[in-house]
């Protein structure tokens, strides 16, 4: 340890997102490579020493403590835990939630010292997984609300390839290993019989981890939401929905010096008759076990919609990925003038 395949591997996945900004010193982190990138774990970041570095991602996440902060985030693997490294901006960004981070108050705030903050989900408190739809990002659950992460690769390569790592490491864990299972029928092993609905495919690893995956009727349930979303107007039957993708919806902001953009993440669901951005919470469902109450806000809410027919043009930008495309609409104020015209001309 560390082999050479894995050497190089990490120096590979150490790449921030080319259009996401960090601090300067997550960009120090950014800089190392190979041997210098595995001593600086051992050295800043592992809480035991025989503990092997792993896989190592950078992702967005969010934490269940702290829903609306979307933070950019190097994620290390380890033998022992999975560690979080953040920008300190965000910790001083969320005073509301400084008690979660039991921060005090350093003598280094106007020295040239760049810190950051490691949050830390050992592997023994790992309990549950969830996977998102089409594995645009995944959600790590540990025993309480102060230990639940949100990992928004926005890829489905990136979750892919950390679930495998991360079953990996599991398997190393020693635990006792669970009770023989009692044999089941197909209902009442997937069904529950109060509520008739089926339950989420399950993958309990032999770490006794529960890995959750999306069923067909949760696809099923946002068809339903959004032909809701467009007023009755389509038959469900008819409506399939062709592409559900995170993406993020550009803002320019005109500034003095110069207009920046500000990037707001948001769903896009593609339908084969509208195109549709909602606002998603990626955190909160499905319902930890230990919540009181349901959150504060449903799952999708509608940011805008508009009818494919509209679609005057697509513009697409000439960088690589990640892509930015323009959609610009034809917005006609009284979108159904002509057909109704045909409705009087030719109907009875």
């Amino acid at each position: 340890y560390p082999s050479e395949f894995l050497m190089q591997k990490i120096t590979e996945d150490n790449q921030i997102p080319v259009h996401l900004h960090v601090s300067v010193s997550l960009q120090y982190v950014a800089g190392l490579k190979g041997n210098a990138l595995v001593e600086f774990f051992h050295g800043n970041i592992a809480e035991v020493e025989n503990e092997e570095l792993r896989h190592l991602m950078w992702s967005s996440v969010l934490f269940y403590k702290a829903p609306n902060a979307e933070v950019m985030a190097c994620v290390l693997l380890s033998t022992k835990a999975v560690y979080f490294l953040l920008d300190d901006s965000f910790i001083h960004a969320d005073e509301c939630q400084s008690d979660f981070w039991n921060k005090e108050d350093s003598d280094c705030e106007n020295s040239s010292f760049h810190l950051s903050c490691c949050f830390v989900l050992k592997l023994n408190d790992l309990q549950s997984v969830n996977v998102g739809l089409f594995d645009q990002y995944f959600r790590i659950t540990g025993h309480s609300a102060d230990h639940i992460v949100t990992c928004l690769t926005r890829d489905s390569y990136n979750t892919h390839t950390f679930i495998q790592q991360l079953m990996a490491v599991l398997s190393l864990l020693a635990r006792t290993p669970s009770p023989e299972p009692v044999d089941k029928d197909f209902y009442s092993e997937f069904g529950s019989k109060n509520t008739g609905k089926m339950e989420n495919y399950e993958l309990i690893h032999s770490s006794r981890v529960k890995f959750i995956y999306p069923n067909e009727e949760e696809i099923g349930d946002l068809a339903f939401l959004v032909a809701e979303k467009m007023d009755g107007l389509t038959n469900l039957q008819s409506l399939n929905i062709l592409l559900y993708v995170l993406a993020f919806q550009v803002n320019h902001v005109e500034g003095s010096a110069q207009s920046t953009s500000s990037l707001q993440p948001k769903t896009l669901i593609l339908t084969s008759s509208d195109l549709f951005l909602f606002d998603e919470d990626y955190i909160s469902y499905p319902l930890p076990e230990f919540a009181k109450e349901p959150p504060k806000r449903d799952k999708y809410q509608l940011a805008d919609g508009r009818r494919i027919r509209d679609l005057d043009r697509v513009l697409m930008g000439y960088q690589t990925y990640p892509q930015a495309l323009t959609f610009v609409f034809d917005d006609v104020q009284n979108q159904d003038l002509m057909q109704n015209l045909t409705l009087d001309h030719f109907g009875e």
